[in-house]
């Protein structure tokens, strides 16, 4: 069995709960009310994800590699 690791973005929404955005798999979002819901959500959407992949023997990607940056900007709008 391996581990893989995955970075979650989670953007809290106006209306309530938070987005969750899984950058290194394209298109794995998913969303929960609560912080923990939405972690909960996100393991869950990662495992199927991968799960798909192996189904259709894809490639799994990996976060190897991958540098994280936060820019900070001035906004003159």
């Amino acid at each position: 069995m391996n581990v893989l690791s995955y970075r979650v973005l989670l953007r809290k929404e106006p209306e309530r709960g938070y987005t969750v955005i899984v950058p290194s798999l394209p298109g794995c979002v998913t969303y929960g009310d609560t912080i923990d819901e939405a972690i909960a959500m996100a393991k869950e959407a990662i495992e199927l994800y991968i799960e798909s992949l192996k189904a259709h023997n894809e490639e799994i990607p990996t976060e190897e590699g991958t540098l994280e940056y936060t820019l900070t900007m001035e906004s003159y709008a």
